[in-house]
């Protein structure tokens, strides 16, 4: 049965058809091996945004490092109509040989400089395209909406709630990774939980509520099965009543237990709320939570905490697994440096409008100031000395991952403290101030001398 499930025998066939046919005209022109070096960039920032959140790197790592094309991906390949046999038993012995810079993840980034760096054979570096440029930008987009929703809820629980409404199970799971490296305290997928140890939270459904003969009757029968604290779904019908019988129910519990938090999917969240947490208090639940969902982003969050809310925590689903106010990327990956026929490195620059590319080895420097917080990126030429942080740091020799990866849990953190250290104005949700990216004199030359050329 196809499922249409990617394995890691298909792995290497997610890619587009031109990668393949661009490599097999290298191969046969005799150049595969020569030495290119492509940039993993983002163009510019979506609008209302200030900054992004560098995300995926470990995935994009783990391809590199496993890279290869099955004897079940070489079969179809040879009959697919496209490549030349010689050119398929070329792809059996492929594997990637390259090096790796890359922003590490969590690190706020600001366009257009490299994300990230790849320098490897030039067939080597073409193919793995388009799975770095769907793996990195895909998590870094989902990385920095997760953070300005966790910024609105200043300081409130935020949860991923996003798996039935990401693009497919794989960007659910990922979703939920870069979610939580933006700053989410939790998901609700449990595969996420299982390969990535991210806690998971969950309640109950509508239909859990509509299929018992009454909302008591529901709530009672779910708090006897769950083994903790339990959460309940409290507005199937109405609301504020719906509290009420959920606080009945919560001083029955025993054996230690508590309600711990009732969720909000619908109506007027900010007149509910307030209803609710009246009826909790004045049933004995104080210190109950309010979770609300239903359609949440950033705006509506911080709009609802400054107009009063009575809110402990949020469910965010849709907005964020979609990003849907800013749904992708200006991503790129460009040609930006390659081998000449002695074997001499030239810079190579794109001057399409609006689309010109930055030539050569590159690296961004980050100033900070006293107190540590970031003040301009400059963007200069890999063997450049332009004082401050170098933002680039080599991950891959020989295709080797040089040292493990950090956990998910340190990444998180450094991305916390990335945001926070960020001026307040280039993390406003809504016109952000722009931060100072700038070119060094000697790339700015660079791209003149390859413009006059």
């Amino acid at each position: 049965m196809r499922h249409g499930l990617i394995t890691l025998e298909r792995m290497g066939l997610s890619t587009d058809l031109y990668e393949l046919t661009m490599a097999q005209a290298f191969l046969e022109a005799g150049i595969a091996d020569r030495t290119s070096t492509f940039d993993l960039s983002v163009r510019r920032l979506p609008t209302q945004r200030g900054y992004l959140v560098a995300a995926g790197l470990e995935q994009a790592l783990a391809y590199l490092r496993d890279f290869r094309f099955w004897p079940e991906a070489l079969d179809y390949l040879e009959q697919c109509g496209h490549l030349k046999p010689e050119f398929v038993e070329y792809l059996g012995s492929l594997r990637f040989t390259g090096s790796v810079e890359a922003v590490p993840e969590g690190t706020t980034y600001f366009p257009p400089g490299p994300l990230l760096r790849v320098t490897a054979p030039i067939i080597e570096a073409q193919i793995i395209e388009t799975y770095l440029l769907t793996t990195m930008t895909y998590q870094t987009m989902i990385a920095s909406k997760a953070a300005r929703v966790v910024d609105a809820a200043d300081g409130r629980a935020v949860i991923d709630f996003t798996p039935r409404r990401d693009h497919g199970p794989q960007a659910g799971l990922l979703a939920a990774r870069a979610a939580y490296i933006g700053g989410c305290m939790g998901t609700s997928n449990v595969l996420a939980n299982e390969r990535f140890g991210i806690p998971i939270f969950g309640t109950m459904a509508h239909s859990f509520v509509m299929f018992h003969r009454d909302e008591e009757e529901a709530f009672h029968k779910f708090a006897q099965s769950y083994p903790g604290d339990p959460t309940l779904l409290i507005d199937t019908y109405d609301t504020v009543e719906g509290a009420r019988i959920a606080a009945r129910v919560a001083s029955e519990l025993g054996d230690g237990r508590r309600l711990a938090a009732v969720r909000i999917d619908s109506g007027d969240l900010l007149a509910l709320s307030q209803e609710v947490r009246v009826a909790l208090d004045e049933g004995g639940c104080q210190d109950t939570h309010i979770l609300a969902s239903g359609d949440l982003d950033e705006y509506k969050i911080k709009q609802l905490l400054a107009d009063g809310a009575m809110l402990d925590g949020f469910g965010v689903g849709t907005q964020l697994g979609t990003s849907g106010d800013a749904p992708s990327l200006s991503s790129t990956y460009k040609l930006v440096a390659c081998d000449d026929a002695n074997g001499d490195e030239t810079p190579v620059i794109k001057l399409s409008a609006a689309k010109v590319s930055l030539p050569g080895r590159k690296q961004i420097w980050r100033r900070v100031d006293t107190d540590g917080r970031p003040t301009d990126d400059t963007v200069g030429m890999a063997d450049e000395d332009l004082g401050g942080e170098p933002l680039l740091r080599p991950y891959m020799r020989d295709g080797q991952i040089l040292e493990p990866m950090p956990e998910l849990e340190a990444i998180r953190e450094h991305a916390q403290q990335q945001r926070k250290a960020l001026p307040e104005g280039v993390r406003r949700l809504r016109d952000p101030s722009a931060y100072p990216v700038r070119n060094s004199p000697r790339l700015a030359a660079l791209i003149a001398e390859l413009r006059a050329r």
